[in-house]
């Protein structure tokens, strides 16, 4: 067996199959203000595969990103080389995402309600707690600003989909409204976990099961979720990564394994 049938043949681990559906949701999709780890390899995979025009901007001011190769950080040089822009942070924050240009945020979270409001700052007490996270950035900001949000978890269990958040990081359009403030965007339309993929359509509406993966039953994702979850009408099994999905990934978007695991 050569190496290229070795790479074809080799397991598939959870970053990659969360990688792979994560990116199949930005079909369709222009503009995505992406986070680091998880959602930059699914926004880098979607422009070799199912949207070629996408444009993906970061945090640290970078349009339209071409980076050689994965940045580490949203400082990373590597995000300048090849960009169409750099912007300061007033006019990406006032102009790029309060200008309603930002078609999908695309974040991770710790935490998550079913109503879309993202925890990352802490689990457990706030003044004891048992990890200290890295908080906000401009999740925030996303959440209200980006058209809608989609968020990627490693994992599934009763503590990260919670029926209570330790503490609310970033709230979503319906806890935002509760405080009299409108959000511009819908909040968060998809969550793609290790078990399958949760939607919601927007305000008033919460997330509720889609999609499991191959091998997952939907008994599973509502044991390992800490609400009552709800399903949809018909759930789907998920398509499982493709040969040429897992050669990209694995040989162009991320050969370092810089976040593959």
């Amino acid at each position: 067996m050569n190496e290229q049938d070795r790479e074809t043949t080799r397991p598939v681990t959870s970053s990659e199959l969360l990688s792979v559906v994560a990116s199949r949701e930005l079909a369709g999709r222009r503009t995505v203000f992406a986070g680091i780890g998880l959602p930059t390899l699914a926004a880098e995979l979607a422009r070799l595969t199912v949207a070629r025009d996408i444009e993906v901007v970061y945090e640290s001011g970078v349009c339209g990103a071409h980076p050689s190769h994965l940045p580490e950080t949203i400082a990373d040089a590597v995000l300048i080389t090849g960009a169409e822009a750099v912007v300061s942070m007033p006019t990406l924050f006032g102009s790029v995402l309060q200008g309603g240009h930002i078609d999908v945020g695309f974040l991770g979270a710790a935490q998550i309600d079913r109503w879309g409001s993202l925890n990352t700052s802490v689990i457990g007490d706030w003044d004891r707690p048992s990890v200290r996270l890295p908080g906000s950035g401009g999740a925030v900001e996303v959440m209200a600003n980006a058209r809608e949000v989609f968020v990627v978890m490693r994992r599934h269990t009763p503590r990260s989909f919670a029926d209570a958040l330790d503490f609310c990081t970033t709230p979503g359009p319906d806890r935002a409204l509760e405080d009299g403030i409108r959000p511009l965007g819908v909040g968060v339309t998809r969550v793609v976990t290790e078990l399958g993929v949760l939607a919601r359509e927007g305000v008033g509406d919460e997330l509720r099961l889609v999609a499991v993966h191959p091998g997952i039953t939907v008994e599973q994702v509502r044991s390992a979720t800490g609400w009552d979850l709800r399903t949809a009408a018909s759930v789907t099994t998920t398509e499982p990564p493709t040969p040429a999905e897992l050669r990209l990934l694995r040989d162009d978007v991320d050969p370092d394994r810089v976040y593959l695991r």
